[in-house]
């Protein structure tokens, strides 16, 4: 599928896999590896970016969360990559949150990011406290939510 279904129909928190079709090189061609590397992977899709038109139109774009490098239980640097709607690269919706996950999301601007999914409540409140988000609110999945991705066909995507 392409990025502009993934925006269309993916809730914040699914896994996505993208993909250029190539297979992967071997790994003692490291410069081809690295750079099939930046068109492969997989990550949490955080944020839905709807298209900006300040001097010149930018499209609309999905941010996947690919992981976080940390040392001990400090995280150092999160790994985040755009995707623009106009984009090339194939996607999959691998997993979406399953009813009572709990998404921490955080105003910006007039747009929403997934800080955090949690397993319940609990674990939400635990995360929240930990990391300071003083603006930060809880989300449940329901299964309203996830009964419509069923009924419209988006389950299977």
């Amino acid at each position: 599928m392409s990025a502009h279904i993934v925006y269309d129909i993916a809730p914040l928190g699914a896994l996505i896999r993208y993909s250029d079709g190539t297979p992967r090189p071997p790994a003692r061609f490291a410069k081809k590896l690295a750079a099939w590397e930046r068109r492969n992977g997989l990550g949490r899709l955080v944020r839905k970016e709807p298209p900006r038109r300040p001097a010149y139109c930018v499209p609309a774009a999905i941010i996947l969360n690919e992981g976080n490098f940390a040392s001990g239980s400090v995280i150092l640097v999160t790994a985040m990559r755009e995707h623009s709607l106009d984009s090339d690269l194939r996607y999959e919706i691998v997993e979406r949150p399953t009813i009572g996950m709990i998404r921490v999301l955080l105003s910006v601007g007039d747009n929403v990011e997934l800080l955090h999914l949690a397993d319940g409540r609990e674990a939400a409140e635990l995360w929240l406290a930990k990391a300071g988000h003083t603006r930060a609110r809880l989300e449940e999945v329901t299964a309203d939510e996830v009964g419509a991705d069923v009924v419209e066909g988006r389950a299977a995507a």
